[in-house]
């Protein structure tokens, strides 16, 4: 069934005027931002410019922090970390929490959430081990591998994959080309752009351009805690200017 732009249905993500605190320090002022159905999203910034705070607030895992979140309509804002998660929104962090002891295929069935539908009824894109393994062909050829005897981009999926195990709606992706190789990038970017086929809609935090513009549409940038710019990936790619004031080292 289509929805229109505006359709209660078609917005995932709508957060409103978020800030938070660590301590006495402020890192985020009063952030807005959405994310719908079907997109892929970058947050972008610099280094300390508040891009993982804002998705750590998001899953409930910053104590302090005011403004609004709602997902799939409903008020998540003062929710716990598990709760946000057992409602279809996924987080896979930056440091690759997976469990070193366990093997591949225990790792994945740690995240394992039943199937989910779409408020219209229609199913929500399911994920197996099986299915898993097909866009991740490294981690199918070593099910029975421990966690901690993987390359740091192995692991880097493997949490990825984890992730989608809660069959998520939305996932909220750490800077996945962060310290790892160029092969694992350009997989990376492969994979982000099957789950969007699927139907899985993804917000990223993101410092490298070019990776964020083969897989965006839509940007967001933040400097010191605010958000600086919104537009498309398009025109995000095509203003130098605000590439240079906000992007550039």
């Amino acid at each position: 069934m289509a929805h229109t732009a505006n359709t209660p249905a078609e917005m995932l993500l709508e957060v409103q005027g978020l800030s938070a605190w660590y301590g006495a320090a402020q890192i985020l002022f009063g952030v807005d931002l959405q994310v719908r159905r079907g997109e892929v999203v970058a947050l972008m910034g610099r280094n300390g410019a508040g891009k993982s705070t804002t998705l750590k607030t998001v899953m409930g895992m910053v104590s302090r922090r005011r403004g609004r979140v709602a997902f799939l309509g409903q008020d998540v804002s003062r929710s716990e970390p598990h709760a946000i998660a057992t409602q279809g929104l996924g987080f896979v962090p930056e440091d690759r929490r997976i469990f070193t002891d366990l093997t591949v295929m225990e790792n994945l069935e740690v995240g394992r959430q039943p199937p989910r539908h779409w408020a219209d009824g229609s199913a929500a894109p399911v994920w197996t081990p099986q299915a898993l393994f097909e866009l991740f062909p490294n981690l199918g050829e070593m099910p029975t591998r421990p966690g901690g005897r993987m390359s740091g981009g192995e692991q880097q999926m493997l949490t990825v994959a984890r992730t989608l195990m809660g069959n998520p709606y939305l996932v909220l992706l750490d800077e996945p080309s962060e310290g790892v190789a160029p092969v694992i990038v350009e997989q990376m970017a492969h994979m982000i752009l099957a789950l969007k086929a699927q139907g899985v809609s993804i917000l990223l935090s993101e410092q490298n351009m070019h990776f964020a513009e083969l897989v965006s549409d839509r940007a967001y940038v933040l400097e010191k805690g605010e958000i600086r710019y919104t537009g498309s990936m398009a025109e995000l790619a095509a203003d130098d200017d605000v590439r240079r004031a906000y992007l550039s080292v």
